[in-house]
Protein backbone atom coordinates (compact mmCIF):
# COMPACT_ATOMS: atom_id res chain seq x y z
CA UNK A 1 0.00 0.00 0.00
CA UNK A 2 1.30 3.25 -1.13
CA UNK A 3 1.66 6.62 1.52
CA UNK A 4 1.10 9.02 -0.78
CA UNK A 5 -1.63 11.60 -0.65
CA UNK A 6 -5.13 9.93 -2.23
CA UNK A 7 -6.75 13.14 -4.21
CA UNK A 8 -10.36 13.58 -3.19
CA UNK A 9 -11.48 16.66 -5.47
CA UNK A 10 -10.40 18.91 -7.42
CA UNK A 11 -11.53 23.35 -6.85
CA UNK A 12 -12.80 23.85 -10.85
CA UNK A 13 -13.30 27.50 -10.28
CA UNK A 14 -14.97 29.70 -7.70
CA UNK A 15 -18.55 30.00 -6.81
CA UNK A 16 -20.32 33.15 -5.77
CA UNK A 17 -18.49 36.17 -4.66
CA UNK A 18 -17.94 35.02 -0.83
CA UNK A 19 -14.86 32.66 -1.58
CA UNK A 20 -16.51 29.29 -1.89
CA UNK A 21 -15.34 27.09 -4.48
CA UNK A 22 -16.99 24.99 -7.40
CA UNK A 23 -15.26 21.15 -6.67
CA UNK A 24 -15.31 17.63 -9.30
CA UNK A 25 -15.25 14.84 -7.16
CA UNK A 26 -13.34 11.70 -7.73
CA UNK A 27 -14.49 9.91 -4.80
CA UNK A 28 -18.31 8.44 -3.35
CA UNK A 29 -19.58 11.74 -3.35
CA UNK A 30 -19.13 15.25 -1.66
CA UNK A 31 -20.47 13.75 1.96
CA UNK A 32 -17.41 11.75 1.34
CA UNK A 33 -15.27 15.42 2.22
CA UNK A 34 -17.11 15.80 5.32
CA UNK A 35 -14.76 13.96 7.65
CA UNK A 36 -11.63 15.49 6.65
CA UNK A 37 -10.72 18.84 8.15
CA UNK A 38 -7.61 19.47 6.72
CA UNK A 39 -6.47 19.33 2.77
CA UNK A 40 -3.16 19.30 0.95
CA UNK A 41 -1.02 18.25 4.40
CA UNK A 42 -2.91 21.55 6.31
CA UNK A 43 -3.21 23.95 3.86
CA UNK A 44 -6.73 24.11 3.41
CA UNK A 45 -8.79 23.85 6.17
CA UNK A 46 -12.76 22.57 5.05
CA UNK A 47 -15.48 24.95 6.78
CA UNK A 48 -18.58 23.60 5.26
CA UNK A 49 -18.98 21.65 1.96
CA UNK A 50 -22.60 20.84 0.17
CA UNK A 51 -23.92 19.43 -3.34
CA UNK A 52 -24.11 21.61 -6.11
CA UNK A 53 -27.07 19.26 -7.14
CA UNK A 54 -24.87 18.43 -10.26
CA UNK A 55 -22.72 15.59 -9.50
CA UNK A 56 -20.24 17.65 -7.74
CA UNK A 57 -20.29 20.06 -4.20
CA UNK A 58 -19.41 23.83 -3.34
CA UNK A 59 -17.12 23.87 -0.47
CA UNK A 60 -16.26 26.99 1.66
CA UNK A 61 -12.03 26.73 3.17
CA UNK A 62 -11.33 29.04 6.14
CA UNK A 63 -8.56 30.22 4.39
CA UNK A 64 -10.17 30.95 1.25
CA UNK A 65 -12.08 34.77 2.15
CA UNK A 66 -13.35 36.36 -1.58
CA UNK A 67 -13.89 35.61 -5.03
CA UNK A 68 -10.77 36.06 -6.17
CA UNK A 69 -8.96 34.15 -3.74
CA UNK A 70 -11.51 31.19 -4.77
CA UNK A 71 -10.47 32.00 -8.53
CA UNK A 72 -7.00 31.45 -7.67
CA UNK A 73 -7.15 27.58 -6.59
CA UNK A 74 -8.99 26.99 -9.80
CA UNK A 75 -7.22 23.51 -10.70
CA UNK A 76 -5.72 22.08 -7.39
CA UNK A 77 -6.07 18.96 -6.38
CA UNK A 78 -7.56 18.19 -2.36
CA UNK A 79 -5.23 15.62 -0.88
CA UNK A 80 -5.38 14.02 1.92
CA UNK A 81 -3.35 11.24 3.91
CA UNK A 82 -4.16 7.61 2.73
CA UNK A 83 -4.17 6.91 6.36
CA UNK A 84 -7.02 9.28 7.03
CA UNK A 85 -9.41 7.04 4.63
CA UNK A 86 -11.14 3.78 5.76
CA UNK A 87 -9.33 0.24 4.59
CA UNK A 88 -10.73 -0.71 0.94
CA UNK A 89 -12.42 -3.98 0.49
CA UNK A 90 -11.33 -6.41 -1.90
CA UNK A 91 -11.10 -5.03 -5.45
CA UNK A 92 -11.11 -1.91 -4.80
CA UNK A 93 -8.39 0.68 -5.50
CA UNK A 94 -8.00 4.38 -5.60
CA UNK A 95 -7.48 6.20 -8.82
CA UNK A 96 -4.29 7.66 -7.55
CA UNK A 97 -2.94 4.27 -7.44
CA UNK A 98 -3.15 3.77 -10.78
CA UNK A 99 -1.34 7.64 -11.59
CA UNK A 100 2.30 7.33 -13.16
CA UNK A 101 2.56 4.02 -13.62
CA UNK A 102 4.31 2.23 -16.04
CA UNK A 103 1.93 0.79 -18.88
CA UNK A 104 3.35 -2.11 -20.98
CA UNK A 105 1.15 -4.44 -23.70
CA UNK A 106 -0.17 -8.09 -21.98
CA UNK A 107 3.09 -8.79 -24.58
CA UNK A 108 5.74 -6.97 -22.39
CA UNK A 109 6.41 -3.89 -24.90
CA UNK A 110 6.41 -0.81 -22.93
CA UNK A 111 3.27 1.98 -23.97
CA UNK A 112 3.89 4.99 -21.73
CA UNK A 113 2.53 6.13 -18.34
CA UNK A 114 -0.63 6.05 -16.66
CA UNK A 115 -1.34 10.19 -16.93
CA UNK A 116 -5.30 10.02 -15.95
CA UNK A 117 -8.18 7.99 -14.90
CA UNK A 118 -11.84 9.70 -16.12
CA UNK A 119 -15.23 8.57 -16.08
CA UNK A 120 -17.74 9.65 -18.69
CA UNK A 121 -20.81 7.65 -17.93
CA UNK A 122 -20.27 4.65 -18.64
CA UNK A 123 -17.10 3.01 -17.12
CA UNK A 124 -14.19 4.05 -15.71
CA UNK A 125 -10.74 5.70 -18.69
CA UNK A 126 -7.49 5.19 -18.27
CA UNK A 127 -5.89 7.79 -20.52
CA UNK A 128 -2.09 6.69 -21.05
CA UNK A 129 0.31 9.31 -22.24
CA UNK A 130 3.18 7.96 -24.68
CA UNK A 131 6.61 8.98 -24.29
CA UNK A 132 6.55 10.91 -27.33
CA UNK A 133 3.44 13.10 -25.47
CA UNK A 134 0.79 11.54 -27.39
CA UNK A 135 -2.12 10.07 -25.35
CA UNK A 136 -4.57 7.66 -25.93
CA UNK A 137 -7.81 6.43 -23.57
CA UNK A 138 -8.54 2.33 -22.54
CA UNK A 139 -11.77 1.63 -20.87
CA UNK A 140 -11.00 0.24 -17.62
CA UNK A 141 -12.74 -3.34 -18.13
CA UNK A 142 -11.05 -6.97 -17.31
CA UNK A 143 -10.71 -7.29 -21.46
CA UNK A 144 -9.00 -4.20 -21.74
CA UNK A 145 -6.49 -4.06 -18.39
CA UNK A 146 -6.27 -7.49 -17.15
CA UNK A 147 -3.99 -6.76 -14.10
CA UNK A 148 -2.16 -4.43 -12.62
CA UNK A 149 0.34 -3.75 -9.45
CA UNK A 150 1.65 -0.65 -7.65
CA UNK A 151 4.72 -1.03 -10.52
CA UNK A 152 3.26 -1.49 -13.45
CA UNK A 153 -0.38 -1.38 -15.48
CA UNK A 154 -0.95 -3.89 -18.30
CA UNK A 155 -2.98 -2.79 -21.03
CA UNK A 156 -4.44 -5.82 -23.90
CA UNK A 157 -2.24 -5.40 -27.08
CA UNK A 158 -5.90 -5.03 -28.77
CA UNK A 159 -6.74 -2.02 -26.80
CA UNK A 160 -3.20 -0.44 -27.76
CA UNK A 161 -4.03 2.78 -30.29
Amino acid sequence: MSDKPVTLAAVTGAHGVAGEVRLKLFGDGWESLKPHKAFNGGALTLAKVRSDGKGGAVARFAEIADRNAAEALRGTVLTVPRASLPPLEEGEFYFSDLLDLAVVTDTGEPVGRVKAVENFGATDVIEIERPDGKAFMVPLTREAVPEWDGERLIVAEGFVD
